[in-house]
């Protein structure tokens, strides 16, 4: 294998049967996330495995689907996680696919990171079945900018992409003139662009909550630093840890529930009328939670591996006693 596949641990697999091997799909197997978790499996004496699932070929034929990373036949898994990045959402989620096809449980479903992935489908789902959030509009060229601004509240108002991510093609339009420049740049190069209210009263914070098997296991708050809107921690944000009301603990799962995702990332507002989700994070980042919280979420998400692979073996086993 080139170095875009790594095996961490190169334990003999005949001394740990009882053990589970774990796949991990990332791009960037130094990242502190994937390797968060690749400690926090070896520590319970797992083998974790790290993937490139841009190099992954998929074998398809009836009864018989393969995955082949540059001429290695990847079999023998029990689990896969997935830290699949937002310009690579159609590939992993199709990696994802092909892993379900061999019954290999994964922590997030391929319908799943789609869905949560594309921002307006998200927002619509959300809505749709009462979940609040900041009022939205999926922009067309040439749409009629006035009702528009005045729809979401006037200005300001946020424009983002809808593949934005990490604060990156979001931007805040503090004039008609800068909302109707940036609406027609954005559009022109990227094509799809939503206009979103600008919740003043949250004053440049938000709140990030990690759901992990219907249970917020971690919170922080995020302040945007002076002179920014975005709370991104990547852009120098600061953040302390928080705790939740029960209103917002309720939406923040039922949320995670519609997205159809058994771990996510949550955003989510506090407004003048309540909590508001702002997104839906299929494959959160652990390094600003964790140095935060103080929480091993990694552990925390190999725990809850552990427990729905051996559900699936005990499930089987029992299928397989009882014809």
């Amino acid at each position: 294998m080139s170095q875009d596949t790594y095996i961490i641990c190169n334990f003999n697999l005949a001394l740990i049967q009882s053990y589970m091997n774990i796949c991990i799909l990332s791009r960037g197997p130094q990242l502190y996330s994937t390797q968060s978790l690749v400690s926090a499996g070896t520590r319970r004496g797992h083998l974790m495995q790290v993937v490139n699932h841009m190099n992954c070929d998929l074998l398809i034929e009836k009864d018989a689907p393969q995955i082949v990373c540059e001429g290695y036949l990847l079999d023998g898994f029990d689990a896969v996680i997935p830290r699949i990045g937002s310009s690579v959402t159609t590939v992993g989620a199709a990696v994802i696919r092909h892993f379900e096809m061999l019954e290999v449980f994964t922590t997030i479903s391929a319908e799943g990171l789609i869905q949560s992935r594309n921002k307006l489908q998200a927002l619509q789902t959300l809505a749709r079945q009462g979940i609040d959030v900041p009022k939205t509009v999926f922009a067309r060229m040439d749409c009629e900018l006035d009702y528009l601004l005045d729809y979401v509240g006037g200005l300001p108002v946020v424009i983002k992409l809808l593949e934005s991510t990490h604060g990156i093609g979001v931007i805040l339009a503090e004039s008609r003139n800068q909302a109707e420049a940036t609406l027609e740049t954005l559009q022109r190069l990227r094509g799809s662009v939503l206009i979103q209210e600008f919740i003043r009263e949250a004053q440049g914070a938000d709140i990030r909550a990690i759901v992990i098997d219907g249970e917020i296991v971690a919170s922080m708050e995020r302040k945007a630093r002076k002179g920014e809107f975005r709370s991104n921690l990547h852009r120098g944000a600061s953040s302390r840890k928080v705790a939740l009301t029960a209103e917002e603990s309720e939406l923040i799962i039922r949320a995670t529930q519609l997205m159809g995702l058994q771990i996510a990332g949550v955003d989510l507002l506090r407004s003048n009328r309540g909590p508001l989700i702002m997104e839906i994070n299929a494959s959160p980042g652990l390094e600003g939670i964790e140095a935060t919280t103080e929480v091993d979420v990694a552990g925390l998400i190999i725990a809850f591996i552990e427990k729905q692979v051996n559900l699936s073996h005990a499930s089987k086993s029992a299928a397989n006693f009882y014809p």
